[in-house]
Order: C-alpha cells, then sequence, then structure tokens
C-alpha cells in the first residue's frame, strides 16, 4: 500500500466556500475516488494551506483514472477559481510530498 501526500492552498477568502464544498461534496466524487482506488483520504487545513494524505496501491492507476474520470474533470474546473494547485505534468497530479518517516 503507498501512502501519498500533497499540500495546495486556498484562495484568500474562500476559506467557508472551500469548507461548504467539501462538506457537500458530490456522491459521484467520491465513487470516482473510490473508483481509482484510493482509500483512508484526509484533508487538513492551516490557514489557507491544505495538507492532503490517502492511500492507494497502484498510484499510476489512480492517477490515470482520475486523469480520464468526466466527474473528477468536472470537480475539477469547479474548485479552480477558489484553489492555487500546481500540477505535476508527469503525473497529471498536484505534487506528491516525499515520505520521510513512518511509525507503523
Amino acid at each position: 500500500m503507498g501512502h501519498y501526500a500533497w499540500i495546495l492552498e486556498i484562495r484568500p477568502g474562500y476559506e467557508e466556500e472551500y469548507k461548504k464544498r467539501h462538506d457537500e461534496i458530490w456522491p459521484e466524487m467520491l465513487e470516482a475516488l473510490t473508483a481509482s482506488g484510493i482509500r483512508n483520504y484526509n484533508i487538513f487545513k492551516h490557514g489557507l494551506t491544505l495538507f492532503g494524505y490517502f492511500e492507494t496501491d497502484d498510484f499510476a492507476k489512480t492517477a490515470a483514472m482520475l486523469a480520464v474520470d468526466p466527474v473528477n474533470k468536472r470537480w475539477g474546473e469547479w474548485m479552480a477559481p477558489i484553489m492555487r494547485v500546481e500540477v505535476d505534468s508527469r503525473t497529471n497530479f498536484p505534487f506528491l510530498l516525499p515520505l520521510q518517516w513512518r511509525m507503523d
């Protein structure tokens, strides 16, 4: 199982809207994430900074599935005005943080 994390930012003034959209996340978006192999997905917030953590057995498969998923595309377009997202062109996914240490 792989452990993955990313950091993104909320645009200033959109903190409440970001929270609202995730409180009301589309069921079909959750289905797309699950179908892509993502589990144990968590997003934490510090100021405008978001830290996301998730697990998947095959990141390449997960990224490839989400890259072509129409629901994920629609979600990304809907979130784009309120987020700052840097995408790694090699994975078509936000830049992932390298794991430094893990306690099992």
